[in-house]
């Protein structure tokens, strides 16, 4: 049976679709996926002492790729699919990350124009094809859309979450209650009869947070509310379930989006979608009024974004360096404080014998240790305290930096080990 000039012509232009079929399996996988961008991004980052600009390029580089390899499928095949979105959402978290610990921009400023740049990209997307669905994807231009969408909702996911936590306070625990309970309703809504485009986006970008909250709650230690498992064990843990599942897939078929018998799309009237369009405004605005609320009572996080750190009301100015030398010294536990020193004259002492690798690695101890202490010291004096943190940020920022300079590290060491009084 021949093909006619016409078939021949659609099939130049179309492929088979290039997608997972949206079944359990997809979800499972997707929050998998947003997990490893969390806890994979934070090993690399901060437990290898690589620094956040430098993993961002790798991973940029690693995500253009393999995205490149997918691009030249002609189908949708889990290896190449779910690998895309792994560095995917290793990068979009990233990027986010750039944008609050490198250029000090607020998380709320990340949140809009993250989201801002999602609403250009699906107005584009569906002023040039006229549908946003994903069932759709057989097509070049729409897959360009699709990838592009996807990697601005992991930094608008990562963007959001962030800024919940430093809103709320919340534990690793409890703060997956929330997007959990969101992509419940949002799924309810959906078997209902919402908009299934509009239904599986929201979900999509929900996934992130719950995925992220769940790599923090696995890899923090039990002091800060975690389990204690750490960056690189749960990124083991979950690379390895995702390398499993998408095994199963690629031999099962489970998640082939080519069989329409795969697709489950509930039968919704107009009545139903207007009252499941209005039911996602409720709810948004009952989201909203909780963050309002809950921002304005008083609290302390181990995961309350690093930026927004504690401080107090008449700022690190109201002391000199003998002043917060004298304060430390009178107001910090000893043992502390002999810490400190130690850890910041050993990055010293690679610093100057070129060891930068060593160096990283050991700052990151620092940044550990004063961490750990955060709540403990703020509250025996918040000015020195302040002084310190001061201190702390320029040199991690020297340390990790993607080309550092060591008179600068020297530099931003010695300042720290001046405010610690001696043995």
């Amino acid at each position: 049976m021949t093909s006619s000039p016409q078939t021949s012509a659609i099939s130049a232009r179309h492929m088979l679709s290039k997608v997972p079929a949206i079944t359990i399996w997809f979800w499972i996988i997707k929050i998998l996926c947003t997990t490893v961008g969390e806890s994979f991004a934070d090993w690399i980052n901060v437990a290898l002492g690589v620094g956040l600009v430098a993993t961002s390029i790798i991973f940029t580089i690693a995500t253009a790729a393999v995205l490149a390899v997918q691009m030249t499928r002609r189908r949708y095949q889990p290896s190449y699919y779910w690998l895309t979105v792994v560095l995917m959402s290793v990068t979009g978290t990233l990027y986010t990350d750039i944008l609050t610990d490198q250029a000090g921009i607020p998380l709320a400023i990340s949140s809009v124009v993250f989201a801002a740049a999602l609403a250009v990209v699906f107005t584009v997307w569906f002023v040039k094809e006229r549908t946003l669905s994903i069932h759709s994807i057989a097509t070049v231009p729409r897959e360009a859309f699709y990838w592009l969408t996807v990697l601005v909702t992991f930094a608008l996911g990562t963007a959001l979450g962030d800024w919940t936590l430093e809103l709320t306070g919340w534990g690793p625990g409890l703060s997956i209650l929330l997007p959990l309970a969101l992509i419940a309703i949002t799924a309810g809504l959906w078997r209902f009869g919402a908009n299934p485009v509009l239904a599986f986006w929201v979900a999509y970008i929900l996934t992130r947070p719950l995925g992220a909250n769940i790599g923090d709650w696995l890899a923090l230690t039990p002091a800060e509310g975690g389990l204690g498992l750490g960056t690189a064990t749960t990124s083991i843990i979950f690379l390895a379930a995702i390398l499993a599942t998408v095994v199963y897939l690629t031999v099962s078929k489970a998640d082939n989006d080519d069989n329409p018998s795969s697709r489950t799309q509930p039968v919704a009237t107009p009545e139903r979608r207007r009252t499941t369009l209005i039911a996602m405004g409720a709810v948004a605005a009952a989201t909203i009024g909780l963050l309002v609320v809950t921002s304005s009572m008083p609290h302390t996080s181990a995961l309350a974004d690093e930026t927004a750190k504690p401080t107090c009301t008449t700022g690190s100015a109201a002391l000199t360096q003998s002043e917060a030398q004298t304060a430390v010294q009178t107001s910090f536990p000893a043992d502390n404080v002999a810490d400190f020193r130690s850890i910041a004259s050993d990055t010293l002492a690679l610093v100057k014998t070129g060891d930068q690798t060593g160096a990283a690695t050991r700052v990151t101890d620092l940044e550990t240790a004063w961490d750990d202490n955060q709540t403990e010291l703020n509250a025996a004096d918040c000015k020195a305290w302040s002084f310190l943190d001061h201190q702390i940020d320029p040199v991690l920022a020297s340390v990790r930096a993607s080309a550092p300079d060591p008179a600068k590290e020297q530099k931003a060491l010695q300042a720290f080990l001046a405010t610690l009084p001696s043995a």
